[in-house]
């Protein structure tokens, strides 16, 4: 299992996260900044445990992120 972070409020909307992993990350119509898909939003930073197959994908997303606000790292089950 993964933890994807994301925070939210610093996003540009770059879209390079939709780009690499567009079955996690979308862009809103509201404001153009990223959303995080199942994401749950606490203290201004969302998050979601994901199965381990989108680990290559969100770390790629996590490094094209020119404002270095995609977190992504492994855990273990409980």
């Amino acid at each position: 299992m993964i933890r994807i972070s994301h925070f939210r409020t610093r996003c540009i909307g770059c879209n390079a996260c939709v780009e690499v992993a567009p079955d996690r990350w979308r862009i809103s119509k509201k404001d153009g900044k990223s959303v995080l898909v199942r994401g749950v939003e606490k203290k201004g930073i969302t998050s979601v445990i994901a199965p381990d197959d989108e680990y290559e994908a969100n770390i790629i997303a996590s490094r094209m992120c020119p404002t270095n606000i995609i977190q992504v790292e492994k855990i273990k089950k409980k």
